[in-house]
Parts: C-alpha cells; structure tokens; sequence
C-alpha cells in the first residue's frame, strides 16, 4: 500500500473524506473541522494507526485485498490539546465569533480585519489581550483613536482564550456538508429525536 498499491475506484480527488476522532472519539478540531483525505485515512489504516468507526460503501483495491473506504476513524492513540492556542488571525476571528467586536455585525472571515483597541502608534502591543475582530467600517472610523476618544468599545474584553474555549466557539459553526456517517460523532445543537 505505501508504495502506491492500491487503485482507488472513486470519482474526484478530493471525494470521501474521512472524519478524524481523537482517541477519545472527539473530533481532533471543529472548526475546522479535522477531515483526512481518503488516501491518508487508507493509510493510516494499514498502518494500523486508526480505528475504522464507519465506512463508505466505495471500496479501493489492490491485488491481493480490497478495503472500503473509512468515513469515520479514531486514533489509537490520544493527542492532547495545545494548552495555549497560537495567536494567528483566525483564532482571534475564532474567539471573537467572526463577529465585529464594535458593532456586533457576523461576518466571513476574509470580510474582518483585526483592530488594536490600544493602535500601535499609541504604545499598543499585538497580542491576544489587544487585538480583537473588526469589520472594515468599523475598523476604519476608530483609525488610530483610544477607545475612550471615539466611544468604540469593544463588545468583549479581548484575553487569550483557552484550546477548549476555541473548540467550543468552532462548534457553532457547523460545515456546508457532513455526511451522515458522521452525525453520531459531532454535537453541534441539533434537536434529537425523543422516544
């Protein structure tokens, strides 16, 4: 198999991905959320490094065996979380909730911008206790302006935020698809059937 034995028997290079659970059967990151390609889930199956939960019914093959493809597989062994995320845009977009910490307003990430609540042309440092998320306008109008000078104070106090913290905000936004074999396996608010 490493050596490129099996012929996949599948349409797209980027169809059948695979659902990544941590050893303790929660996915590795939700937002995003943490998909293998078909060929690393295939992989790490020969190799023996994942436990294979559910499975699509397309199958690879090679000469001697035939495997279908993993849909949803868990690590045998577990990784813990990075106790102190890293300080990037997207998790100050991630912490904020992709929401304008001035005007509230919900947005993309490529339509926010991250402001300093203290600019750096007033001693302002960039970090996670400094910086939060802003929408254009918004961050155009405060411009180099203390909070207290243009009445713009953030919604949140801006603080570095914990791994978990960051997981929890990512579980409110759910991706455009997730296959049905995954639904047992991630939480997002869904009402569940009573019986």
């Amino acid at each position: 198999m490493p050596d490129g034995g099996l012929i996949p028997q599948i349409n797209g290079p980027g169809g059948f991905p695979a659902l990544v659970l941590n050893a303790d059967f929660r996915p590795l990151s939700y937002f995003p959320l943490s998909v293998w390609s078909w060929q690393d889930a295939v992989k790490a199956v020969v190799l023996d490094r994942v436990s294979v939960l559910s499975e699509y019914e397309t199958e690879v093959h090679s000469p001697s065996f035939a495997l279908r493809l993993p849909s949803v597989i868990a690590l045998r062994e577990y990784i813990p979380a990075a106790r102190r995320p890293a300080f990037t845009r997207f998790n100050v977009f991630l912490r904020d909730r992709f929401e304008c910490q001035y005007c509230g307003d919900g947005l993309p990430a490529h339509e926010l911008t991250f402001d300093h609540v203290i600019p750096r042309s007033r001693g302002g440092r960039t970090s996670w206790e400094n910086v939060v998320a802003a929408c254009g306008p918004c961050n155009l109008r405060k411009g180099s302006a203390l909070p207290r000078e243009c009445h713009m104070l953030p919604r949140q106090t801006p603080r570095q935020p914990t791994s978990w913290e960051l997981q929890e905000n990512g579980r409110s936004f759910p991706p455009n698809h997730l296959h049905e074999s995954w639904r047992d396996y991630l939480y997002w608010d869904s009402e569940l059937e009573q019986g």
